[in-house]
């Protein structure tokens, strides 16, 4: 067993401390004949336990600090990074990126983002609730999630663990415009892995919940049981004839569909013709029913931020409304490249919301009537130039809205585009342990390919 250090995640440095490394590291730039500087630095620390069959598999602590520089000699651009934070290594990391930017072509795109577009208020979104967990309760709770699950049923034969994580992180961002903001945020977590066996075979399922306050995770009793029951539920799996049927997404998988779509409406997507939604804007890629917004402010959002990693503020919107493409999401260089404006996205998008339906999972069920349930998903088969969709799946096969059996070994097939326009519903049972909030899809038809 590993030893154990008694001590909680580290205390993150003073705010002041990281501002005053960002000014000496503009102030290096602007001394070594950079036009225009950016930089980040940050902290993070982090502990994580992983428990299996009751022993100390892991135990690890993180304490990671760094800092990144971009220098722009006109339009030519150079960056450099390094984990010292000491006057020579600053100096040092300048140099480097500025001799990189002294040798690169000049791209007329290049550049800081405009000075009109920066954050100017940035709004307290309570992003940080720090877990003052020592090793000791941190194994302690990660043996009680997993013994929730190995004492659920005696055909949970086996574990593949029960892990805890919590960590803390600072970042502060500036740049020559003048701007310089940072906040601090917090993630905890708690996850359980178990496997299932009987006659038929072996199966294995987990569950886990994520939250930025402790207080908001799912009990280690909750986490290992649901791992547990998800596990038993696939026994007795089978395989499926190829066919043509119905398909509805889980919620934790129906986010991943999202997740495509937005990476098809990437500005480096679309400015390098990479993508099967050029040249959508305006036009219906999704059925009438369909809204998708970004809600960056959302207080203990998981993606919330005030501003993106160049200081531009963020501000909601909708980027599906009434099923028409309404944005982008563009960073200042890709919007550049497009003759369009930053969305506010350098870095990603903050917690996107499917609207939900009225449907639940059950309602659901009966409207497709007969066809699949996917809960899980193998393999990354999606190409965001042709919209082409291959995945190996699991689930269970459905009729007259009424689950039949688990199956598996089984591949699930279409295209994106198809298959956004001829969405059939969204559920409410919205999943909220992620950037991208959604509830179950229902999509009207999709190639399943098995014996």
């Amino acid at each position: 067993m590993p030893e154990i250090i008694p001590h909680p995640t580290a205390p993150l440095p003073a705010r002041e401390h990281l501002e005053t490394l960002v000014a000496d590291i503009l102030a290096e730039a602007r001394t070594q004949g950079a036009t225009a500087a950016e930089a980040a630095v940050s902290f993070n620390s982090a502990l994580s336990v992983t428990v299996r069959l009751g022993e100390v598999e892991t135990l690890e602590h993180h304490r990671q600090r760094g800092l990144g520089v971009t220098v722009y000699f006109g339009h030519s651009r150079g960056s450099a990074s390094t984990a010292d934070w000491r006057p020579e290594a600053i100096r040092d990391t300048v140099q480097s990126a500025c001799a990189i930017a002294r040798h690169t072509a000049a791209d007329p795109y290049a550049g800081l983002a405009d000075p009109d577009r920066l954050a100017r208020e940035i709004p307290d979104l309570d992003l940080y609730h720090p877990w003052p967990l020592i090793a000791e309760d941190a194994i302690i709770l990660a043996r009680e999630c997993e013994a929730a699950a190995l004492a659920f049923d005696p055909r949970i034969r086996n574990s593949e663990g029960g892990s805890i994580a919590t960590q803390t992180g600072l970042v502060l961002y500036g740049n020559s415009h003048g701007f310089c903001g940072g906040y601090p945020t917090s993630r905890h977590s708690l996850s359980c892995s178990v496997i299932a066996q009987d006659e038929t075979g072996m199966q294995r399922n987990h569950w886990y919940t994520v939250a930025r306050h402790r207080n908001d995770l799912e009990t280690p009793v909750a986490v290992g049981q649901q791992a547990a029951q998800r596990a038993l539920r696939r026994l007795g799996s089978r395989r499926l004839s190829t066919r043509q049927v119905p398909v509805l997404f889980a919620p934790e998988l129906a986010r991943g569909l999202i997740g495509h779509f937005i990476a098809a409406i990437r500005g480096g997507a679309l400015y390098r013709k990479a993508s099967f939604l050029l040249d959508r804007l305006g036009t219906p890629v999704f059925p009438e029913f369909v809204t998708i917004c970004e809600r960056p402010h959302l207080r203990q959002g998981l993606a919330s931020a005030p501003f993106d990693s160049e200081g531009v503020a963020t501000a909601d919107r909708d980027i599906v409304n009434g099923g028409v493409l309404q944005g982008y999401v563009l960073d200042s260089y890709s919007a550049r490249r497009l003759g369009m404006a930053t969305t506010g996205n350098a870095g990603g998008t903050h917690n996107l919301i499917v609207e939900p339906g009225p449907l639940g999972h059950e309602e659901l069920l009966r409207q497709m009537d007969t066809g699949l349930w996917v809960t899980e998903l193998l393999g990354h088969g999606v190409n965001t130039v042709t919209g082409d969709y291959s995945r190996g799946a699991s689930g269970f096969w459905v009729e007259n809205g009424a689950i039949q059996h688990p199956v598996h070994e089984i591949t699930i097939a279409g295209n994106l585009n198809a298959m956004f326009q001829h969405l059939a519903a969204v559920g409410n049972d919205v999943d909220l342990r992620g950037g991208i909030r959604c509830g179950s899809l229902l999509l009207e038809r999709m190639t399943v390919a098995g014996e």
